[in-house]
């Protein structure tokens, strides 16, 4: 009986670059990921047509022996750690190509927990000017992606994935941003940012 091949898994602890090959490269953002960004995909909460939200996310697979799974402990405290080379003026953009493009592999976009460890996302930015109040509702929706700054870190809630913009900061205020992914993180943890520095702060015992 002849072999049938097997169809390509994505796994995404086997995607991107680790930071020790990156060093001082240019070239574009590697991705975390495999598939093409889709412009159909609109960034959560920003302002112009379109649909308001995405559907909420769908139920995640578990086991069919009839009892409900929790998610297994170990991946809340160790989360697969994939760096993807950014400059500080480029995390941003970084993170935001890791976001389309695991949306693009399926992900619910209520999986994703976006943090800046510098200066805030555009899209929080935005969505604060309406008040606290209406930015926190959505968090506590939870069916979109959210965007945080570092400083709210402590206030969010675990997300599977967990995606840090290590932007403009110091060092200190870098190391709180990834130990606080870290805590948050259930199953993988995307840092975008100098890998020199990043590999720093995580030896600096994050």
């Amino acid at each position: 009986m002849p072999l049938i091949p097997e169809e390509p898994q994505i796994h995404e602890s086997a995607q991107g670059p680790r930071a020790t090959t990156a060093t001082g490269r240019t070239a574009s953002t590697p991705r975390p990921v495999p598939g093409p960004r889709s412009a159909a995909t609109p960034r959560p909460g920003h302002p112009g047509p379109g649909p308001a939200r995405p559907a909420p996310p769908a139920p995640r697979p578990h086991s069919t022996s009839g009892r409900p799974q929790a998610a297994p402990p170990e991946n809340r405290s160790a989360p697969q750690l994939q760096v993807i080379p950014a400059a500080a003026d480029g995390a941003l953009d970084a993170a935001d190509e890791a976001v389309d493009l695991l949306l693009d592999s399926g992900r619910a976009p209520g999986d994703i927990l976006v943090l800046t460890a510098g200066g805030q996302h555009p899209w929080a930015t935005h969505e604060l000017s309406f008040g606290e109040a209406a930015y926190w509702a959505q968090h506590e929706t939870g069916d979109d992606v959210f965007f945080a700054g570092a400083e709210a870190a402590d206030r969010v809630k675990p997300r599977p994935v967990v995606v840090v913009a290590v932007n403009d900061a110091d060092d200190d205020t870098a190391a709180r941003a990834l130990a606080a992914a870290q805590r948050r993180a259930e199953a993988l943890l995307i840092v975008c940012g100098d890998p020199q520095r990043i590999n720093s702060v995580l030896g600096a015992g994050v």
